[in-house]
């Protein structure tokens, strides 16, 4: 397991290095200048001058991009422009944000894409499969942002049983209760496109498992058909995996709409600000956090398949 594990860890390596160079070269080639946003439209070329010495970016690009990596390795990302404080401390409190926002819709997305996929492909012929497989395309084809519209216009304006934006209520917030009221809506509006691509992928792995010649020997010996189901399900859990950590992942870096149409303070929302303000540095950590979460989390993934199917270290 630990050489499986090392190997996984050492084929991440070029993956994230790959992921720091198309970030590098996206921020340069973007227009403006980031030294005439820092001094301000006033400032003297001598002022710019030596301020692009003193950031370095009067050196060559390649120089850039090293410096940049040992300092990041190092654990610093900078100074951010628009708020003049460390990128560092902005980015990790906005991350975290992301995963409470992540780990509900994740857990929601997970049920509701098993249950829509038992259901469609254990009752087939059925009404049940057949809203099962409406509601999993809905979910698919819906945009996040129409969605979470309506969720707000029906939900939150229309009858305030939800809020309509924010982390915590501004007065009496603060409490786990108001911060999983605050989930709900966002959440819901995040887990429907996992939810139905784990409702596709599911209910066409069951089909298949449940047409394999192993399920016939088991009818054939006797046993219950709840025991069936269960050697069934045990042997769609490597598929299982590999779709629902493929959707967490989606879900870390894929939020941004949904984190800005609900006004969620996660790491979406703040490159998205980032972007307008041209706060390279933030857009850079930003995006270098969420692939780096998205490797971490295919990892695990490859682990958890491994205990489950020695084969797979193989």
């Amino acid at each position: 397991m630990s050489r499986f594990l090392a190997r996984r860890l050492l084929l991440s390596i070029p993956i994230l290095l790959g992921v720091s160079i198309v970030v590098f070269i996206t921020i340069k080639i973007i227009p403006g200048d980031p030294v005439a946003s820092m001094l301000g439209p006033t400032s003297t070329p001598q002022a710019r001058a030596a301020l692009n010495a003193r950031l370095g970016l009067d050196q060559p690009l390649p120089v850039q991009y090293f410096r940049w990596l040992i300092a990041m390795l190092q654990g610093d990302l900078g100074n951010s422009i628009a708020q003049q404080r460390p990128v560092l401390g902005l980015v990790t409190s906005a991350f975290v944000n992301t995963l409470w926002l992540t780990a509900f819709a994740a857990v929601l997305a997970i049920v509701l894409g098993l249950v829509l996929g038992a259901v469609s492909a254990l009752r087939r012929g059925k009404i049940a499969a057949t809203i099962s497989n409406a509601l999993a395309l809905f979910s698919i084809s819906t945009p996040q942002y129409t969605i979470g519209l309506l969720l707000i216009i029906l939900l939150a304006n229309g009858t305030g049983w939800f809020p309509v934006s924010g982390m915590y209520s501004a007065v009496g917030g603060g409490t786990w209760g108001d911060l999983f009221w605050h989930l709900v809506l966002p959440g819901v509006t995040a887990a429907l496109v996992p939810a139905g691509i784990i409702a596709r992928m599911f209910r066409s792995t069951v089909l298949d498992v449940m047409s394999l010649e192993f399920i016939d020997s088991y009818r054939a010996r006797g046993l219950s058909e709840r025991r069936i189901l269960w050697h069934a399900f045990h042997n769609t859990t490597p598929t299982l995996l590999t779709v629902a950590g493929l959707q967490v992942g989606y879900l870390l870096g894929g939020v941004v709409f949904v984190e800005t149409v609900f006004s969620w303070p996660g790491l979406g929302q703040l490159v998205f600000d980032s972007i307008s303000r041209r706060d390279l540095a933030v857009i850079q950590a930003g995006v270098m956090i969420a692939a780096f979460a998205f490797v971490l989390i295919n990892v695990i993934v490859d682990l958890l398949h491994s205990v489950i199917d020695p084969r797979v270290r193989a």
